[in-house]
Formats: structure tokens, sequence, C-alpha cells
């Protein structure tokens, strides 16, 4: 695990770093919210992460596989020739056979299984997988699907009466046309030809722009009527009184939600894909403390782990034993490109089952 004494001695034994890149990753290090506890790749430990090799990707990708998978099947007394749907999206890791291929033949899957293999859709993936899901079961009943997804960090420093979760509703936007929000958050080689991220200045406006609309189209499926009537009678009010008064000029900072969110919602299950993108949402939303605790640590305990990080995060509520039947849980999560993407649960059951967070 990846503590700061740990994280110290590999940016100190990077030797192509010059100081004022020493002097940011120590920052980040310090104000990041990763705690002592987050996990790595075998090639940190190993010394070798300016080397990896393929098969040190595929390797972290099977052992995922094959712990979570059969947890997952054994918990739900599901056999894998069961399985109609399999979609996996693992954005950083492209291999031949796909990743895909690699479950169906490690667990004889039928031959007519239809399967979704997603790469590069970042940290919104969950998202898009469910959404394919989602269409999928509007025209086909009775099919069970299994979605896999997780990030590959090596090469790039329910069903039935067991359903636990139903969804409500599901929104995606993309402003990939939006040269500036396309280009806030891409990967490129630098200078030296080092592979890396590259997350421009005009991240925080396109995060906030798809965000916006996102929540202008989510909100009218989510929140009562009441409160949407609320927002009306306010918004024309608000209206009214600037016509007969000088407008006045809005101080910068993230602006709040004239909807109260909470009207419609129980639980909020954010994107832990930092500090920042947490603190931005809950200032959005006016979302407490106990809000925000699940993404917070989260982020704490196992970093930002992209699209999954969703999952280790309605994972926290169960395992506290939050999720209630009857209670709706809405997901956020932002990604390259731009998109953001969101959805409504509502919880089947009373939840508190064992989970990664017992261990």
């Amino acid at each position: 695990m990846l503590g700061i004494e740990f994280c110290g001695k590999i940016i100190k034994r990077t030797k192509n770093l010059g100081l004022d890149e020493y002097k940011f990753l120590l920052k980040a290090l310090v104000s990041s919210g990763i705690g002592e506890r987050t996990y790595a790749q075998r090639t940190v430990f190993d010394g070798r992460e300016a080397s990896p090799t393929l098969d040190d990707g595929v390797s972290e990708m099977d052992e995922f596989f094959h712990d979570s998978i059969e947890k997952l099947l054994a918990r739900s007394a599901i056999s894998p020739s069961e399985i109609d749907v399999l979609v996996v999206n693992i954005s950083m890791l492209a291999a031949v056979p796909s990743l895909s291929s690699r479950i169906i033949n490690h667990y004889k899957m039928r031959h007519d299984i239809k399967v979704y293999n997603l790469t590069a859709m970042s940290c919104s993936a969950s998202l898009i997988s469910l959404d394919i899901i989602k269409t999928i079961f509007n025209s086909q009943r009775n099919k069970f699907a299994l979605l896999v997804t997780s990030e590959s960090l090596s090469p790039n420093w329910s069903l039935k009466h067991r359903a636990m979760l139903r969804l409500k509703c599901l929104v995606r936007t993309h402003h990939g046309a939006r040269e500036e929000a396309y280009s806030c958050c891409i990967q490129k080689e630098d200078e030296q030809g080092r592979v890396g991220f590259h997350l421009g200045k005009t991240l925080p406006k396109a995060a906030t722009t798809a965000f916006v609309d996102n929540l202008r189209v989510i909100s009218p499926k989510i929140l009562p009527t009441r409160e949407l009537l609320r927002f009306l009678v306010v918004s024309l009010i608000k209206k009214l009184r600037i016509r007969g008064s000088a407008p006045k000029s809005e101080s910068g900072g993230t602006t709040k939600s004239p909807l109260n969110f909470k009207t419609g919602v129980d639980h909020f299950c954010l994107h832990a894909g930092g500090k920042a993108v947490i603190d931005g949402i809950g200032m959005s939303l006016d979302l407490s403390e106990h809000d925000l605790e699940p993404a917070r640590i989260t982020l704490h305990r196992f970093g930002n782990t992209s699209a999954s990080s969703l999952w280790y995060v309605l994972g926290y509520m169960e395992a506290k034993k939050r999720l209630k039947k009857g209670d709706r849980v809405f997901m956020i999560s932002f990604g390259a490109g731009f998109k953001c993407n969101s959805c409504l649960w509502e919880v089947m059951r009373d939840l508190g089952d064992a989970n990664v967070w017992d261990v």
C-alpha cells in the first residue's frame, strides 16, 4: 500500500523530474485527499513503474477479474453460463484478444453471449456501460448482465429477487464537439516522449458546463413536482426583480444549484476523482459532510480508481448500512471527452452485506 513515506521514495527515485516537478508532486501528495492505505500496481513496489510491460497490465486485470467475478457469482448463486450480456470497461488498456474475451475464456461462457468491450471512455465509463445494459433490457426481458469496470494502472503511471438496486433513469452528456471541452483532459506525449495526461486550464469550465447541462435534463426526471414548481416561482420572482434594478456582478467560484436535490434523493454517489471534484459537486448541490463522506473516504482509502470509483462509494454506503429499501441513490460521474453522466437508483431491499470495505 502507498503510504506518504513510500510515495516520497517513488518521487525521489524518478530521475527525470526537475525542481518544479518535485515541488508540484509533493504539494499534490499532501493535498490530494489520498490516504496511507491506497493501493498501487505491482510494478511500483517492484521499482519498475518506469518500464511496464503489456503482461503487467494484463496480469493486473486478470487478478482483478478472477477475484471479483468469482465472488460476485458465488454471492449471487449464478453460473457463468447463465450470463446473457457482458459489458467490460477498462479505459487505459487495449489487449488482443480483448479483456472481455479473456473473461469469456476463463469462465467458459456461452457462445451466443452479447459482448461489449469499452476502452478510452475514462472515468464516466460505468454509467455508459449501464446505459448499454438498460437499452438491451428495454427490448429483452429476463436476461442476466455482468458489468465489469476497473482501471489498468500498470501501463499508465443483480437480478430478480436477488436485485439490490433498480435503475430509474440515466442521462449522458457529451461535449466532445466543443474544442475547449475535448482538449482539456487528454492523453499525450511530452517533449521527452513520455506518455501522460494533460489537464488544461479550461477543465473546470468544461466540467461545470457539462454538469449544468446534465442536471438540466435529469432534474425533471428525479425531483418531485413541488420542488420544480418552487424553482419556477423563485426564478420568475428573481427575473422580475432584476428587471427593476441594475444587474449585480457575480463573484467567482462555484455556483449553487437553485434546486434542492435532497427533495428527491436520499444518497449521493459521487465520482471520487479528486478532492476538488468532490468539493465542487458538494458546493453546487449544497451537500453536507455526511453526504460527501462516502466519496471522501473512498478517495482516501483507494485513491482515484477512475470508472470503478462509483462502486467503491456505493459499497461504502452498503457497508455502513445506509441503504434502506425505497431509498433513492443519485450517481454522478465525469470523464474525458468531455462527459458528465448521471443516473438514479432505487434500493430494492435493506443492504448491509459484507464487501471490500469489510476486508
